[in-house]
């Protein structure tokens, strides 16, 4: 069987990783807020991810994945705060990973080096590189990996508990599965 040779044409573009920020911890969870996560500034400028970027967030905790855009916090805060309806997704404490993309021209996207930043716990930048799969070995603990990329999976699962802004929990939790769904509907009554 002969392949065929995929269509190329001028100005074709790749949508390639440009930024990420690995592992942070989520600080915040705000229902009432107009959409988007707000990220400490430092962290989007170490991660090259503009102000207003569509972003995919992927929750460690309870493997959700969504589309946002960025909201600046402030400099120096360790702020990750996912606002709006995103906050049924994640609670306080989650681990998340911030991922941006850019179109870029086909013959230009092997060149693509997106900047990785890796944090701690407290979302204090830990190390700044370009490799998108590859955590340090000196890193490996404090970044929940271990050397060569494997990730303990714990236990338990993260339900999540997203709040109304003003702190109270507003029963966030993630219907899943019929039975899931039947119990999700006897809480509520």
């Amino acid at each position: 069987m002969k392949l065929r040779k995929p269509a190329r044409f001028a100005g074709t573009t790749r949508e390639m990783a440009c930024g990420k920020i690995h592992r942070a911890t989520v600080t915040e969870a705000d229902l009432d807020y107009v959409g988007s996560i707000t990220i400490d500034q430092d962290l989007l400028d170490a991660a090259d991810i503009f102000v207003g970027q569509k972003v995919d967030i992927v929750n460690v905790n309870n493997g959700a994945r969504l589309s946002t855009y960025t909201i600046a916090g402030e400099r120096g805060s360790g702020v990750i705060k996912i606002n709006g309806a995103a906050a049924h997704h994640a609670n306080p404490g989650d681990i998340v990973i911030i991922m941006a993309y850019a179109h870029v021209q086909e013959k230009f996207a092997q060149q693509m080096e997106p900047a990785v930043v890796l944090v701690d716990e407290h979302n204090r930048i830990l190390h700044n590189g370009n490799d998108l799969g590859q955590i340090p070995a000196k890193l490996g603990k404090k970044t929940g990996r271990r050397p060569g990329g494997k990730t303990p999976r714990s236990s338990g699962t993260s339900q999540p508990q997203a709040t109304n802004g003003s702190g109270a929990k507003t029963g966030g939790q993630k219907a899943s599965g019929r039975r899931g769904i039947v119990n999700w509907f006897k809480s509520r009554a």
